[in-house]
């Protein structure tokens, strides 16, 4: 199944799911954000990408303390 930025946190709520696919679903979005940037595409569209990953980094951050703080740091 194919998951997005609004699936967030329904993805951290997970009972069955395992911490590593958790993660890698949270990425797996981050990942498709930035895919789908091109060369067009505008200021506003990449700042909108920056703020979407802060928001996947820091739900990544709930379920791995040190990976989401090592991301979040790499941002800034």
């Amino acid at each position: 199944m194919s998951y997005n930025v609004k699936d967030i946190e329904k993805i951290v709520g997970f009972k069955s799911w395992t911490i590593k696919k958790k993660v890698d679903s949270l990425l797996q979005i981050d990942a498709d954000l930035y895919c789908n940037l091109g060369t067009d595409s505008s200021d506003t569209e990449k700042k909108q990408a920056i703020i979407k990953s802060r928001k996947i980094y820091n739900a990544i951050k709930k379920c791995n303390h040190e990976l989401g703080s090592r991301l979040i740091q790499s941002m800034d």
